[in-house]
């Protein structure tokens, strides 16, 4: 199993890190914990040795079930991983009261590393002015919490400036090959690179987007190695960057765990001729992008109920990925009969206000017509 040195901490952790989001489930729902707990323990035999889940997860069973799971194994053969979950904290008080909760919940008595979780411009803000960050640097002072870190979901710009409001032990960013531009993207890997922040990695293959293509792309990948997976070059492309120090892979099944196993085992950076492979796969994925929203919101609100923008990237991330596993929950569920493009009535009021001069109304209607189609749907 590969390792990484964390050189600022003084420790060594697995280059792959078990995420407790994602364990296999029930039909009703629950977490199967007979099959999650087999998949935990062959990724401990092999040698992964760090264990992320969250207070939210699984409906807030996750972090129950791994304290049970790992109770078998010496509390310091492992680095366990769970988050404060801002979005509750509405005073001081229920800081540490989160945080007492979680360790009965997971049954230790300290956290290795503790996150404020999903941190974006608004809630780190909040967290400052309650003090929260004090707070949580005390319970490391005694000895609760070991690391004290974040995980980011919003611009670079904050990005930095929440990086350089203390000396963080470490942080979580989400990155792929895909995502470079997005939220901290590669500029902000950079800034954790420049200031010997350790970097733990979430969706490092886009929550599965990136393991399952057409066959034109994955041809492309079959003709560097048969043999192995696609989603093995996104680990490989995150991994292949020096100050990756855990890369956190949220497996649902045994042989999403054998298969990361075998990435992980004997670990090899990107070659150059792989690299220039993803690089042109990039370019043609990005290439399919069927108009230029941007998001902005302009056109918005609409008057027959149309969410304009949530439409656009649907239909956009539908045709690059030609997938439509990739969209069905945003397409199906948040949009809906409701807010889904069939009920554009073709006023015009949403192309007077676009920045970018899309053909809105024409566009609506190819929307909904390759999306009823679902011509990539495998």
């Amino acid at each position: 199993m590969e390792k990484r040195k964390l050189e600022k901490l003084g420790i060594e952790t697995s280059l792959l890190g078990f995420g407790c989001m994602r364990f296999p489930v029930t039909t009703d729902g629950k977490i199967d914990e007979p099959e999650a707990e087999r998949m935990l323990d062959r990724a401990i035999a092999a040698g992964v040795n760090y264990i992320d889940t969250a207070y939210p997860y699984h409906d807030g069973a996750s972090e129950p079930f791994v304290g049970r799971a790992l109770k078998k194994y010496d509390r310091d053969s492992f680095f366990l991983a769970t988050k404060l979950p801002c979005w509750k904290v509405e005073k001081l008080e229920d800081v540490e009261a989160t945080f007492q909760e979680q360790l009965g919940r997971l049954q230790t008595d300290y956290i290795d590393f503790y996150l404020m979780h999903a941190l974006n411009k608004d809630s780190f803000h909040k967290m400052v002015e309650l003090g929260a960050v004090e707070k949580l640097e005390a319970l490391k002072a005694e000895g609760k919490i070991r690391y004290l870190g974040f995980s980011f979901h919003d611009g670079y710009d904050v990005f930095e400036e929440i990086l350089n409001y203390r000396d963080w032990d470490f942080c979580q960013i989400q990155l792929n090959y895909m995502d470079t531009e997005e939220q901290a993207g590669m500029k902000g890997y950079r800034l954790t690179e420049e200031k010997g922040i350790p970097l733990v990695i979430m969706e490092p293959v886009k929550g599965g987007s990136l393991a399952a293509f057409a066959e034109d792309i994955t041809g492309r990948f079959r003709a560097l190695d048969p043999e192995a997976s696609i989603a093995s070059y996104a680990l490989r492309w995150v991994g292949s960057l020096p100050n990756v120090k855990v890369i956190l892979s949220g497996m649902s099944t045994m042989e999403q765990v054998e298969d990361n196993l075998r990435t992980f085992a004997e670990f090899r950076p990107l070659s150059e001729k792989e690299e220039k492979t993803i690089e042109d796969i990039v370019a043609l994925i990005k290439g399919r992008v069927q108009n230029g929203c941007t998001g902005c919101r302009y056109c918005m609100p609409c008057p027959a109920g149309v969410d304009i923008p949530g439409n656009f990237r649907a239909w956009n991330t539908y045709h690059m990925y030609q997938n439509y596993n990739m969209v069905k929950g945003s397409w199906e569920r948040n949009l809906g009969d409701e807010k889904q493009a069939k009920n554009c009535v073709k006023c015009g009021k949403c192309e007077k206000l676009c920045p970018q001069k899309l053909h809105i109304r024409e566009n609506l209607e190819k929307v909904q017509a390759d999306l009823d189609r679902k011509e990539f749907a495998f």
